[in-house]
């Protein structure tokens, strides 16, 4: 497996690795070289479906955007999506097995195979594999069943970068404590230290720099500032989840359930002039917006009594009587209905629940799960959202649950092959779907929130046009790679990965 390669570890999670990868993706494409990135294993409820019907963590899928290639279950072949009682585990872009917590160990020697195989076959095809780890890369209780750190740079005999965020203090621990915790072997393999989430004067931290790799007898590769970039989060350990309202914007709340999936659903909404996207939790927080949206998760009936619970519920139908629509996505959608049924136990021990009843939809889940790109046409506008009726969106499927839809609802999106996707209630105030992605579609949300702001008496400016998302996306993935370029040392990274 000596293929070119190089792999970011990290001091602990959410230190950047992820973009930092995407970073050295996107500069090694417009260097001419056929990259692919790669994570032997995922734990995070924010997924994707690839052309061929396979799910796989969205991080790996923003890599690939900025390698310019399709994304490929192959690039993270072991996806955890942790559902309260159980984690799903998702080998290769298919469901494997659900396992009780803490029974991971059982599977991992098979995981092993599964990520030593994948490894290899994507490897084949690709000039440079970009690896990143996964958490931190010395956690000593869990060294005996690692298969994404410093297991995964000796399968593929990749040097590595340590990464560590200096914003969450006490860089300089993190990264010595790191390395005395790693074998003699493990160590030799670091290569290099990259300082990342930095504010300040470089100048005044450069003496700092050469204590710390007089310390660690490693070079230190470069320190990355603190700088924000519209590019997709891991998980839901993120800043981009606020609750901040802005006066004189279109408000948009979203749920923010206990098990809620595929957020990045929302990127596209936040980066529109004169749109607050607000994530809310609590009765409190809901006040008065202009839409209501119920995202997707991971546990549909336990995450509809958690908001029952909360008071969440009582005041989403109060709002909704009063003339605030709703829009639900995958499992919210699923909660608009009138009931969710579970008998085989898929998402836990709860068997059924009634939902809001705003939509005359049953969900019943079965073993299969569907996971499928979609292509469909919405079928009619809405009450408060006009100009969308005809309107062609692409988006992707992931979920468990067959919904019957009852006469009292309207087709809202139907796909190519007449299935309804989608469905309104008849005074058009409460749609929902089973598509993830349908805002990246822009003559659709371009008209969904140009009629919302005409309808809520919110100036409406010709910035409102979304720019093309692919290109937007491609903007931003080329301004990372250039700090990227500026700020680390390219040439000594060059010669760790032999290029």
């Amino acid at each position: 497996m000596d293929k070119k390669s190089i792999m970011f570890l990290g001091t602990a999670s959410s230190v950047g690795k992820s973009t930092l990868a995407t970073a050295l993706c996107r500069y090694l494409k417009n260097q001419g070289l056929d990259v692919a990135p790669f994570k032997a294993l995922n734990i995070s409820l924010n997924s994707y479906v690839t052309k061929d019907g396979l799910e796989m963590g969205r991080a790996q899928v923003v890599q690939a955007e900025a390698c310019k290639i399709e994304p490929d279950a192959l690039m993270n072949p072991v996806l955890l999506k942790p559902s309260g009682d159980y984690t799903q585990v998702i080998v290769n872009g298919k469901v494997y097995c659900k396992i009780e917590p803490y029974k991971y160990r059982e599977l991992n020697e098979n995981l092993k195979v599964q990520v030593k195989d994948a490894y290899s076959k994507l490897s084949e095809g690709h000039d440079v594999i970009v690896l990143e780890g996964s958490g931190s890369c010395a956690e000593i209780n869990l060294k005996d069943s690692d298969i994404s750190n410093m297991a995964m740079a000796e399968l593929a005999n990749a040097p590595v970068i340590l990464v560590s965020d200096i914003d969450r203090g006490g860089v300089f621990a993190s990264i010595v404590g790191t390395i005395q915790l790693l074998s003699q072997e493990e160590r030799e393999r670091i290569k290099g230290v990259i300082i990342n989430k930095f504010r300040g004067n470089i100048d005044l931290f450069k003496p700092a720099i050469k204590q710390l790799e007089e310390i660690i007898n490693i070079p230190v590769l470069g320190v990355m500032p603190y700088e924000k970039f519209d590019i997709e989060d891991e998980d839901s350990v993120t800043e981009r989840i606020r609750n901040e309202e802005e006066e004189g914007t279109l408000d948009i709340v979203v749920i923010r359930l206990l098990h809620m999936s595929n957020f990045t659903d929302f990127n596209v909404l936040e980066r529109i002039p004169g749109v607050t996207v607000r994530y809310v939790s609590k009765r409190s927080e809901l006040k008065n917006p202009n839409l209501i949206i119920i995202p997707g998760t991971k546990n549909t009936i336990e995450d509809l009594r958690y908001i029952k619970e909360n008071k969440l519920f009582d005041k989403i139908i109060e709002l909704k009587e009063k003339g605030t629509p709703v829009f639900g996505i995958c499992g919210g959608y699923q909660m608009l209905g009138t009931l969710v049924l579970d008998k085989l136990g898929v998402e836990g021990n709860i068997s059924q629940e009634d939902g809001f009843g705003f939509l005359d939809i049953k969900t019943r889940f079965n073993e299969s799960k569907i996971t499928k790109q979609t292509k469909a046409s919405i079928l009619c506008d809405l009450k408060l959202i006009r100009s969308i009726e005809g309107s062609t969106i692409t988006g992707y499927e992931i979920h468990n649950g067959i919904s019957k839809v009852g006469k009292k609802s309207l087709p809202f999106m139907k796909d190519l092959d007449g299935n309804i996707v989608g469905v309104c209630d008849n005074e058009k105030m409460v749609a929902g779907t089973y598509l993830h992605g349908i805002f990246e579609s822009e003559e659709f949300i371009s008209s969904f929130i140009a009629s919302l702001k005409e309808n809520s008496n919110i100036k409406i400016s010709e910035e409102t046009i979304v720019e093309k998302v692919n290109e937007y996306k491609d903007n931003e993935y080329d301004k990372l790679s250039k700090l990227f370029e500026k700020n680390i040392d390219i040439n000594k990274l060059k010669e760790i990965i032999k290029l």
